[in-house]
């Protein structure tokens, strides 16, 4: 299975950063291919609703910017796994603006989905776990595993096995 992990945070080497290896590392420990995109990291614009991709851009976002190289990766993969810190009961900024970017293709080639999302506070996940699940039921795809996080022991041995075991799991 392809599996895109899609690291959502701006921090290279932070708390999502090691949970996105840590899944990695599990899942190709069972055959799987995983390649993670440091979205956090990249130039990427949110959609702005002009509707050119279903008008004339034949499933094409007329926004050039890093989103075109993920569009390739996004086709291919048959699993899709967000990680990301979350910001005030949110993904960060740059992880929704590629997810709002999905729609310029329509439906996302993948039909499995999972999320390891980190935050420094307990409770701040129900938002953004209803906002995932619908996301889900629109493009009728489904969940295989929601991770969550928290604290200042987030990357504790023990978490990172969990994380490992996750993606060992699939």
């Amino acid at each position: 299975m392809k599996i895109l992990v899609m690291n959502g945070s701006p921090r290279r080497n932070g708390n999502t950063a090691a949970f996105a290896a840590a899944f990695k590392s599990g899942a190709e420990s069972k055959g799987h291919e995983v390649e993670i995109v440091p979205v956090g990291n990249m130039k990427i614009d949110g959609c702005i609703g002009c509707e050119y991709c279903h008008t004339k851009g034949n499933g094409k976002c007329c926004r050039q910017d890093d989103m075109q190289s993920l569009y390739p990766k996004l086709a291919a993969a048959d699993m899709v796994v967000f990680a990301s810190p979350v910001y005030y009961f949110a993904f960060t900024g740059q992880m929704q603006n590629a997810i709002t970017r999905f729609y310029a293709p329509w439906q996302p080639a993948a039909k499995k989905y999972a999320m390891i999302l980190s935050s420094g506070s307990p409770n701040v996940y129900d938002a953004l776990v209803a906002q995932y699940k619908g996301f889900l039921d629109f493009i009728k795809a489904s969940d295989c595993g929601i991770m969550t996080f928290c604290g200042d022991a987030q990357t504790s041995e023990e978490n990172l096995k969990a994380v490992r075991d996750f993606g060992a799991s699939l």
